[in-house]
């Protein structure tokens, strides 16, 4: 019935069931709770990026009325060592390692009193040497992060269809904060390049950019006294994970914590564990409610944005557009604790073109830094927006169409194939071979023509035939330069999963957020649920699809999306031997029941043997001021294989956010640090974001390949649609202007810069060497 039900929706455009309490401001968030004896939390911060904690004086703050406490690690046993993730290391032990990390923790009967507290405690800390630039901190000599040896990995970290895999391959020995490393070898590479006519070396870097969510990050934690289990209401993208982690801080079993996840007012890879493991250890220290809701302030400190990046490309072509070699050498900014997606770069490098030859070496690299985590398909934008640049210059240096040499070159399902094989030793677990539908979705994106909303597209790659770029600083330059970019693509796995909780009971199912989602019908679609209320699985990844996901299916089926699998386990299915009627026919029975309605027992599975992947390309229309070097995005065209669409509605949506979130990488976003790390961007009022009059129109083109392995066929569908903003609008700035640019964000001033100084060497050309 449920398929029936489910197959009747599919294709429907149907708003979201709790849109209009959203578009309202009536739906309840975290922050909302109400709870008897609640306390609220305020955090104090460290004015230095890295010191010795010397004394924390709280007295003053204590007399603050209304508070209840002020509490250091030395009050907190768990906080008494140092910290494996960056959500243990919320209250500092003895040392601060990055700029903003809390050093204490008010609790006081109002939010009012707590902040009034929080500003009267007296810290001093000794300043010790602090390393901010990647580079730098891999010198052999540089100050150590963490003097007795890095810390674990963060819990997030394989929660996006890829793991970070183990600390070091292919080096022997690696300097003290490099804490991973990993290199992939195909072909020859010095062969590679004697074989091009054309070898083009470029350094590409992208800035830390936050998910600059709408909700900031609240959890609320209560002790039942009667049964001594902890009740966690969080904000969360991960519950499972959650619950896992804040039980292996406190050194609990997990049946003894509940985890209620409340509606996620954004996310985007950036709510997964953090408040958590400090709030719970909160309520059980004081045996009263407690809740903490970071201030903006805090969220752009200790939140976990998107890794900055440092990628350095060189690759070889023939005149002909046939690519001979790829060399390319990744460094990732992990700020202070492991957990980078670096892996993943450095496989997406390796898996979209066909390069016979390649050498592909990448490195985490920690520094006095706040942790960072997930945004929006991690690895990706930073790897995409150096690759597609080198693409797009590669062609235009040997006067080809940028979007021909693309399809010439696309990897294509026997060339994945083969990749998957190179790279099996070394290869992190879980992401795909390359690219699915591509040559379809950069099709649609170049023609913007027919799709599926009605109305045809006004900028299409091949209006651009015949017309040649301005030379920057010419006397010919029109008043405003324009120029179109793209086509840049994006292939990207799903990490939805269902399974049950290690006690028996369903596990819970975490609010979709903003960005990670796969494709939810909203018919029926179920509500926030926890660990002892039914649910299945989390949101993360471009998960939280429907139950009809395959690795739901397995674990309903006993273990194969069409037959019982295990012989020893239960089959759940009608007439199987685990389905309630079971002991009539001979199954084995289950306890007396006392309800209405005969109680499932049975086993299933939960492993993803295989991704449905998604690819997205992009195409924008951009005028660049020669005056002022400002950008502006006319028209942006996003293309994008969803394998089949479930809800048209939703995915264009999704489309319209990422292609946003896309331009903010390219032209405003960024958090800054000094030499000395501390934050320079720590609100709105200094962090750019994409405001309206700055988003153009986007028109969304949504391409059917069925993936087998997608639930009716589907694909995810939130990450890919922000990857190939930042490369799209660079390559139509260099369309526009003829500079090449290589460092994100394309701020006013550096594309000033850079245009003025090609002008100079164009008139020093000329001076010597006439037109």
């Amino acid at each position: 019935m449920r398929e029936v039900e489910d197959a009747m929706t599919i294709g429907q455009r149907i708003p979201m069931r709790d849109g209009h309490l959203k578009a309202t401001g009536r739906l309840k968030f975290g922050a909302d709770l109400r709870l008897p004896d609640l306390l609220y939390a305020r955090l104090v911060l460290s004015p230095h990026a890295h010191g010795r904690l010397r004394r924390i004086e709280t007295a003053p703050a204590r007399a603050v009325p209304g508070v209840v406490a002020v509490l250091t690690a030395a009050d907190l046993p768990w906080f008494q060592r140092e910290p494996e993730s960056h959500a243990r290391a919320l209250l500092a032990w003895e040392r601060v390692v990055y700029y903003g990390q809390p050093v204490a923790v008010v609790l006081a009967e109002s939010e009012a009193a707590a902040a009034d507290s929080a500003a009267r405690v007296e810290i001093d800390i000794e300043p010790l040497p602090a390393v901010v630039d990647p580079l730098k901190a891999m010198a052999p000599d540089a100050p150590r992060i963490w003097p007795g040896g890095r810390p674990g990995v963060r819990a997030d970290a394989g929660a996006h269809a890829a793991d970070v895999g183990s600390a070091s391959e292919g080096s022997a020995v690696l300097p003290p904060n490099v804490s991973d490393h990993v290199r992939y070898t195909r072909g020859e590479i010095a062969r590679g390049f004697e074989e091009a006519d054309l070898v083009l070396e470029l350094t590409y870097r992208t800035a830390s950019v936050h998910q600059a969510y709408i909700e900031p990050h609240t959890t609320t934690a209560a002790l039942d006294p009667a049964t001594e289990t902890l009740t966690i209401w969080t904000s969360t993208q991960d519950p499972f994970g959650v619950r896992e982690e804040v039980a292996d801080f406190l050194g609990w079993p997990e049946n003894r914590i509940r985890v209620v996840p409340t509606p996620v007012g954004g996310g985007f890879g950036g709510k997964f564990t953090l408040l958590e493991p400090l709030v719970a250890a909160l309520a059980i220290h004081t045996r009263r409610p407690v809740r903490l809701t970071l201030t903006r302030q805090e969220e752009f400190l200790i939140g976990t944005p998107a890794h900055a990046s440092i990628i350095t490309l060189k690759t070889g072509v023939k005149r002909d557009g046939t690519l001979t070699a790829l060399q390319a050498r990744v460094i990732f900014d992990a700020g202070a604790f492991p957990g980078s997606p670096a892996r993943i770069a450095a496989n997406l490098l390796g898996s979209f073109y066909r390069f016979p030859h390649y050498e592909i070496e990448a490195f985490e690299v920690l520094t006095h830094k706040p942790g960072v985590g997930a945004y929006r398909a991690p690895g990706a934008p930073q790897a995409l927006f150096a690759l597609e640049s080198q693409m797009d210059e590669m062609a235009r240096q040997l006067g080809l169409d940028p979007l021909e040499f693309r399809l010439r070159n696309v990897m294509g399902e026997g060339g994945r194939a083969a990749q998957r094989e190179a790279l099996r030793p070394h290869r992190p677990a879980g992401l795909p071979g390359g690219p699915a539908g591509a040559s379809a979705v950069a099709g649609r994106a170049s023609g913007a023509r027919g799709g599926h909303r009605a109305g045809g597209g006004r900028l299409a790659w091949r209006a651009r035939a015949g017309r040649r770029d301005v030379p920057c600083g010419s006397r010919r330059q029109r008043p405003d330069l324009r120029g179109r970019g793209g086509p840049a693509g994006h292939a990207h796995g799903d990490g939805s999963a269902g399974r049950l909780d290690p006690g028996g009971a369903p596990g819970a199912g975490a609010d979709p957020p903003g960005g990670y989602r796969h494709q939810p019908l909203c018919r029926g679609q179920r509500g926030q649920q926890d660990h002892l209320h039914g649910g299945l699985g989390g949101a993360a990844g471009s998960g939280g699809g429907p139950p009809a996901d395959p690795a739901h299916r397995r674990g309903a089926s006993g273990g194969r999306p069409g037959g019982s699998g295990d012989p020893r386990w239960p089959d759940l299915r009608p007439g199987g031997s685990g389905a309630p009627d079971a002991r009539r026919r001979g199954g084995r029975p289950g306890p007396a029941v006392r309800g209405k309605f005969e109680p499932v027992f049975g086993r299933g599975t939960s492993a993803q043997r295989e991704q449905a992947p998604g690819f997205a390309a992009m195409l924008v229309r951009v005028r660049v001021d020669p005056e002022t070097g400002r950008v502006t995005v006319r028209e942006v065209v996003v293309a994008q294989d969803v394998g089949r669409a479930l809800n048209p509605l939703l995915i264009e949506g999704q489309m319209h956010g990422g292609a946003a979130q896309g331009l903010g990488w390219g032209l405003w976003e960024a958090l800054r640090y000094d030499e000395n790390g501390v934050a320079l961007t720590a609100s709105f009022l200094d962090y750019a974001l994409p405001i309206a009059p700055e988003v153009p129109p986007i028109e969304t083109r949504i391409v059917e390949v069925p993936s087998p392995h997608g639930p009716f066929g589907a694909r995810g569908v939130g990450e890919p649609p922000v990857v190939p903003g930042a490369a799209a609008v660079a390559n139509a700035i260099r369309d526009a202007v003829g500079v090449r640019m290589t460092e994100l964000p394309i701020t006013p001033e550096r594309l000033w810069t850079a245009m003025t100084a090609r002008m100079i060497a164009e008139t020093r050309l000329r001076h010597e060497w006439g037109d």
